[in-house]
């Protein structure tokens, strides 16, 4: 089943889609990704979306006009995915994540825009989409769903090993009996913010501003002070926590500060959350993924706070760096379609695992395939 999974993270710099051939042998997936690709926002939707995030404050209009903006450009970037790499049965929409509301430890809701049925229209295929709704329902946190993909892709794996995803917010699964999934803080929300507000560039790229930095002790103490770092997990957090305006604050706090060492601070900061929770599970084998692997600089960090820690990027067990996020919501589009339950209660919090999200009718009858008997263990990636 060709299965095309798209989403928009917590960087919201643009849509990654991947088109993924998924069979099953046996407890296996055998995935072969057809290709990956990134389609960024266009500039006024996305400052749109800007200034609809945390801390902003918007009415219903705004609501709904990213709803219908993000649908058309997650519908054309889907049509730009059959067009490179062939056509698809199902898709997948994580949407972009409006508004994750955290009472605490608690999840109350959580809110995606991009409505599917621009995709549905636009292919004529079955869409599935708000994925983390019914998990928050059962009292989980909604997130990370991205878990599932770690566990079946660390099966096997000789040690402790954990999977590490440094996208916007970053997230560790460490596999185990149960295993154990949540966000551990940022990774690089608060760089791209400071490089954003100082350059009007999106990112650091290659880690170059940091490189240039240095660490101001004083306010990486202060950022490392942050209550949610000591919550136990399971936890999630977001841009309702990690926002702009923290950067405000530590100006206010700390004049003068250059933006290379405000980044290079804010890389340490990264840094040193990830590799405390690493440490905490004893992890030898740590499996990275997601835009901030690309970053030298806080890859370098990591390896020289986690000297003992294997470091490996997902190609090297045939899972893309880039497009991780956009396969692991392929895989779990293709769950939901077969009637297969895939969230981890011990990894989201919730009483249960449950089969995921609603799906929107494609433009003929919806016709969907008797559920399977079989939950895959294991996954298999190739090219």
């Amino acid at each position: 089943m060709r299965v095309l999974g798209m989403i928009s993270g917590t960087s919201h710099d643009a849509i990654d889609t991947a088109l993924v051939d998924i069979r099953q042998h046996g407890d296996r997936l055998d995935c072969r990704v057809l290709g990956t690709g990134a389609t960024p926002y266009p500039a006024e939707l996305r400052r749109e979306l800007v200034e609809a995030l945390p801390p902003g404050r918007v009415g219903l209009d705004a609501v709904c006009r990213l709803d219908t903006g993000i649908g058309r450009a997650f519908a054309e970037a889907a049509q730009r995915a059959v067009a490179e790499h062939g056509p698809v049965d199902l898709v997948c929409s994580h949407g972009q994540t409006l508004y994750h509301w955290v009472d605490g430890r608690d999840v109350l809701g959580t809110l995606q825009v991009g409505q599917p049925a621009w995709i549905a229209e636009q292919l004529g295929v079955p869409v599935v989409a708000d994925l983390r709704a019914r998990d928050v329902a059962a009292g989980g946190q909604g997130a990370p769903l991205v878990a599932h993909l770690d566990v079946l892709l660390l099966a096997g794996l000789p040690g402790r090993a954990a999977a590490l995803n440094l996208g916007g917010i970053a997230n560790i699964t460490v596999a185990g009996d149960p295993p154990l999934a949540y966000d551990t803080g940022p990774a690089n929300a608060l760089i791209d913010a400071a490089v954003l507000a100082a350059t009007g560039a999106p990112y650091d790229d290659g880690g170059r501003i940091a490189a240039e930095g240095r660490i101001r002790q004083g306010l990486l103490d202060e950022l490392l002070d942050e209550p949610y770092y000591r919550l136990p997990p399971p936890k999630t957090t977001g841009k309702e926590l990690f926002h702009p305006g923290l950067l405000d604050d530590v100006h206010t706090r700390h004049p003068g500060l250059s933006l290379p060492d405000l980044v290079a601070t804010l890389t340490a900061l990264t840094a040193r959350t990830v590799a405390a929770e690493v440490e905490r599970h004893g992890v030898t084998t740590l499996v990275a993924s997601g835009g901030g692997v690309r970053n030298p600089v806080l890859t370098g960090m990591l390896r020289e706070l986690l000297p003992k820690v294997r470091l490996l990027r997902s190609e090297e067990l045939g899972l893309p760096a880039d497009a991780k996020e956009a396969i692991a919501f392929a895989v779990l589009g293709w769950h939901t379609f077969h009637g297969l339950p895939a969230t981890l209660p011990s990894c989201t919090g919730a009483r249960g695992s449950r089969v995921l999200g609603s799906l929107t009718p494609g433009a003929g009858p919806l016709r969907l395939p008797a559920p399977l008997a079989t939950l895959p263990t294991a996954i298999a990636f190739s090219s």
